[in-house]
Parts: C-alpha cells; structure tokens; sequence
C-alpha cells in the first residue's frame, strides 16, 4: 500500500520546456504531415478546423476517428485539416501562433504551455488515453524490483512524464540519484524512444521506463515487463493523452468544439466497442503517417494496456504537477482554469453518460 500510495503520484509532470519533446511516444510523423478529410453537410460556423496530433498510439482517438470519418461525421460540412506532428514543442508552437485550433498532446506539455502563457493559451476539454506505460528490462540482468539498484535504466527524456515517473519510484525505494545527471543508486539514461531498442539490443541499457509501443518494442527484442505503472494508480487510471483547444477557437467557435467532442466521444466508444477494427484502423493510419506498420508482435500487448477514455482524469493530472514540486523540479504552478469540460459534459449528457470532474481546476 506504501509502493501504491506513493506511485499513485509517479508520473510527475515536470513542466520543464524540455519535456516538450517527448509526446511522441516512439512513432514519428513524416514531417509534420498535413491531411485534409472530406466534408459534407450544412458548414458550422467556421469552414475548417485545424487539428494535430501525433502518429501513435497513445493518440488512438485521433489515428482511428480519423480514419474512419467518426469526426469528421459530426462536423459536417465544416472540412478537418489533420497535421501530424513529431514533438510537443511544434504543436504548441502551432497552437499559440494561430495555425492549430485543437490538438492531441500529453499532460506535460498542456501544463508547461499553460504556466508559460499565464493560462492565456489554451484549455483541456476532454481526455483521450490512459496508461500505456511499463518498466521493461532484461531478465538476464534483472530478476526483481530490487535488482534495478546499480542498473542502467533508459527513461525518454530527461524531465519528461516517465523520467519523473521513474525517479519518484527510485526516492520510494530508498534509493538517490541526481535528477540532472541520472547518477547515483540507479543510472538514469535518458535516451530517445526511437533509439532505446537499440540501446536494449546493444546491452548499453539493462532496460526503460517507457510508454507504448517502445515498451512492446523491447519486449519483442527479448525483454521482460517488470511492472505496468498503471498498477500503481487508484483505479490503474492515469492520463497520458489530453484534447486541448486554443482558448481563442473555443470562444469564437464552441459549436465547432461541441461538435468535435461528440465525434472523439463516438470515436472512443466504437474504439472500445471494437478493439480488434479499432487497433487495425490505428495501426493502417500509422502506416500511412509514417510508411509502415506496427509488426503484431508490437501492437497486439500494446494496443490493451492503452485505455482509450473521455475522462480527462483531472485529479491525476493535479497530482502529477504536485509530484514534480515535491520533487524540486519546478515552481508550484497555477492550473486553476486549465480545464473547461462545459461541451464536453454536454455531450456526454446527451448520450446518456455521466458528467466528468476537473478536479477544481475549471474555468470560472
């Protein structure tokens, strides 16, 4: 219950500008691609919506309600503009300069943007993803937890989600490293997603704290899942996918918004209604995103450790931020007025669904 206790807060977000970069989770957008998806019907009250997101699996609601025109269904005549991104800073960078009016994108960078822009920039409207995030490691080196003393751990980046995540489960076992260095108990490599199975193969690290599908990734090169972080958390429930909306967007247009969310809403439930189409319809848009496919043997265990939700699973995300001040990385920010889950519980009333909590972290 200890281990429990102090894990339900693991996956500290630090709002460091560096932890930015690290939303992509493993896959990689061919240079920030741009689709536009058909439209028919009556136009809302803007012609086109500009939306981004990242080519993997964490951001399923975008790869599958793509696809297979769940959203855009629900918007009519009012055209998608689709634009895969690579890293957290350009989509950011999109948002704030007028060129993206809704995205995809994980708690660290929605927290670091808000802080940054003094809460003028944007706000979450709903969840997307939870989980999805595991301590893999060689089984030759590492039998038990407490084996990871002494070893060479791979996180994605230093700062980011899974890094503070790791770090505060290193403090809970009594262990101490620098977390600007890595050094200490346990070697802290923070290595990029895209190379880490690499590093595995290599025998550079004895195994990572990483998210999906770098963890299925390793696994398939021969490693071992030591412990899912989902285990860790009340209700094995914490965010990793968020939808935020240009505040200037959503006030101007909260039709357009209202009927994106009931399109990413239909998206999660026919996700979760069909696993089996839905990982498919995920892993066909990766390929055409990125020019290949997921091999089974990577998104069969990865696709179920995702949970795909509307809960933007608020009182995590507050945790989250609290966990990366304990751990001295950054200020105590103000998050009051980062969600506004107004449309969203619309919708959700409308399908017969309860409403979601911000957690007191709402806009006034």
């Amino acid at each position: 219950m200890t281990l429990r206790r102090s894990l339900a807060a693991a996956a500290a977000l630090p709002l460091l500008a560096v932890a930015l970069t690290a939303c992509g989770y493993g896959s990689e957008a061919k240079d920030d691609k741009k689709t536009e998806v058909a439209a028919k019907g009556d136009t809302l009250s803007v012609g086109k919506v500009r939306v981004g997101y990242f080519p993997n699996l964490t951001h399923a609601t975008a790869l599958v309600g793509l696809q297979e025109g769940l959203i855009q269904k629900e918007l009519g005549g009012t055209q998608i503009a689709a634009q895969a991104f690579n890293a957290g800073p350009s989509e950011i960078e999109a948002l704030n300069g007028g060129s993206l009016d809704i995205g995809f994108i994980g708690p660290s960078p929605s927290i670091n943007a808000y802080v940054k822009s003094k809460g003028k920039n944007l706000r979450i409207v709903s969840g997307s993803a939870s989980g999805g995030v595991k301590l893999v490691v060689n089984p030759d080196r590492i039998k038990t937890l407490d084996d990871i003393k002494g070893k060479r751990i791979a996180t994605p980046q230093k700062g980011n989600t899974q890094d503070v995540a790791f770090l505060n489960w290193i403090a809970e076992q009594g262990w101490k490293v620098d977390s600007e260095s890595g050094k200490g108990d346990v070697s802290v490599v923070r290595t990029d997603n895209k190379v880490t199975p690499d590093a595995y193969k290599s025998g550079s690290i004895d195994g990572a704290w990483v998210p999906e599908p770098t963890a299925s990734k390793l696994v398939s090169e021969g490693a071992k899942v030591l412990l899912d972080e989902a285990a860790l958390w009340p209700d094995e429930k914490f965010v990793i996918t968020n939808i935020i909306v240009s505040q200037t967007f959503l006030k101007e247009h909260p039709d357009v918004v209202e009927a994106f969310l009931r399109g990413t809403v239909k998206t999660n439930a026919w996700i979760n209604a069909n696993p089996d189409k839905a990982k498919a319809s995920a892993n066909a848009a990766l390929k055409e995103e990125t020019g290949k496919e997921l091999a089974a043997e990577v998104i069969d265990p990865a696709w179920p450790s995702i949970r795909i939700t509307d809960d933007p699973l608020a009182s995590t995300l507050k945790t989250q931020s609290e966990w990366a001040v304990k751990a001295e990385l950054i200020d105590q920010p103000d998050l009051n007025g980062i969600y506004d889950l107004t449309l969203l519980n619309k919708v959700l009333k409308a399908e017969g669904k309860p409403e979601l909590s911000d957690a007191g972290l709402g806009a006034k």
